[in-house]
């Protein structure tokens, strides 16, 4: 059996995969392996889809922050094209990974085929199918049934895991005075099982067991948040901070074993608590990884949650997180469609970018001097090349100027030929360095 990344890591060897990330970080191949050997760093690289089509992928504090995509099947609607589909979006548009949360019909079949089609590291929740197969009754699943379902998903080729191993049945009273309760579908489903059971979370108790099985495959885990907030009223409560110490011990358990660990993190953050709690989760899990949903900074924006999960994600990654997970203007409403998926990345995109040049990461800040070079030199297709979505910027422009004659003026719609600042800034700094007034262009008014 092959080394997993951490244990290769460890013994002091640069693995294929580590230098892959250390060309696209533009850091040196000892930084990576130093990261991922102390466990800051993960590069989610099952060792069936490695040896596919995967291009590994580095999240950590070291490394550029990293969003991702969520898709999959829905028990109402959706079909494998349309997941495709998104996953080709999700990609295009900068997705550095994605989740098949797949529920219904023919989730073996879907999953499939995003793990061919996919070059991203592919994640999933292993419950959701689980409780299909159970027919939605949770209360009816053995433990065996859970491991069983993990080492099925890790020989398809899933490279990262989300599991709900840190809600305790202690935990739950706390969750009573909660405006919103539970939350996480994942985390939900444990509380009934241990319930109904009265019985601890069984995958808490069988976790080493499950750290095995992903090391067999270097799955990575993906600890799952299953207590995090679901609105403002609930954010860094007593439940959410219980079961954030239970995952500091299961980090520590899981690299004790040899399997990657990163660790999820809320949900609904009011903006003044994010900074505490990424630092409260850096030192809880001795630097692992964190992969945060959002967070969003208020509440009342339904249809527009993709804006304020960005503006949390901004300062969550600002302050040390590693992944962003996206969320779409369906959020709370429905089943995103492709241009849901479309919007939901881009805006996830550009708050990871502005938390990357804030932390000065290698190389990032000098495609925004060179689109703001390209926009001051009015070169509009060299701005649109440089843009996160290309084709959005040239149609906003194309919109009122569509003739490609425009694509060479010194001016936009906005300002027109006479009120553009640039343009006037440029004609002054001609004047003086030629000592006088500069010739206004042909076919522009002076």
């Amino acid at each position: 059996m092959s080394l997993t990344q951490l244990e290769a890591a460890r013994a002091g060897r640069i693995t294929p995969a580590m230098e892959h990330c250390a060309r696209v970080e533009r850091l040196a191949p000892e930084t990576i392996r130093d990261e991922v050997a102390a466990g800051r760093m993960v590069i989610p690289a099952n060792q069936v889809h490695l040896a596919g089509r995967l291009k590994p992928v580095a999240i950590g504090i070291a490394a550029t922050c990293k969003i991702n995509a969520n898709i999959g099947n829905s028990a109402v609607s959706s079909d494998e094209g349309c997941e495709l589909e998104k996953l080709h979006t999700a990609l295009q548009y900068g997705a550095d990974t994605v989740m098949d949360l797949s529920t219904g019909s023919d989730i073996d079949r879907i999953r499939t085929a995003i793990i061919a089609a996919s070059p991203a590291p592919v994640g999933t929740v292993p419950i959701y199918q689980l409780v299909e197969e159970l027919e939605g009754n949770i209360e009816d699943m053995r433990p065996q049934q859970f491991l069983d379902m993990v080492e099925h998903q890790a020989r398809q080729g899933v490279d990262y895991m989300t599991v709900h191993c840190g809600v305790l049945r202690e935990h739950l009273p706390l969750t009573n005075s909660r405006l919103t309760g539970i939350v996480s579908r994942g985390g939900s489903l444990m509380a009934r099982w241990m319930m109904v059971h009265q019985q601890q979370n069984p995958l808490y108790e069988r976790f080493d067991e499950l750290s095995e099985i992903l090391r067999q495959y270097d799955v990575t885990w993906s600890l799952g948040d299953g207590l995090r907030p679901g609105c403002l009223a609930d954010a860094s409560d007593a439940a959410q901070f219980a079961e954030l110490d239970v995952l500091g011990e299961l980090v520590q358990r899981s690299w004790k074993i040899g399997s990657q660990v990163m660790v999820e993190g809320p949900g609904h953050v009011p903006l003044d608590q994010i900074a505490m709690n990424v630092q409260r989760q850096i030192e809880v899990c001795r630097g692992a990884p964190f992969y945060l949903l959002g967070p969003l900074v208020t509440d009342v924006a339904p249809g527009y949650d993709h804006i304020t999960s960005a503006i949390g994600g901004t300062l969550a990654g600002w302050n040390g997180a590693a992944m962003l997970c996206y969320v779409t203007p369906k959020e709370h409403l429905g089943l995103p469609n492709n241009e849901d998926v479309r919007q939901g990345v881009i805006a996830h995109k550009i708050a990871a970018h502005a938390a990357d040049v804030a932390r000065g990461r290698p190389g990032v800040r000098e495609r925004d001097d060179a689109l703001s070079k390209a926009r001051y030199a009015f070169d509009w297709t060299e701005q649109f090349r440089l843009a996160l979505d290309p084709e959005r910027a040239q149609a906003y422009h194309d919109e009122s100027l569509p003739d490609e004659s425009y694509k060479s003026t010194r001016y936009c719609s906005m300002c027109g030929p006479q009120y553009c600042a640039m343009r006037i800034t440029d004609d002054i700094r001609q004047m003086v360095e030629a000592g006088g007034p500069a010739e206004t262009p042909a076919g522009e008014s002076p």
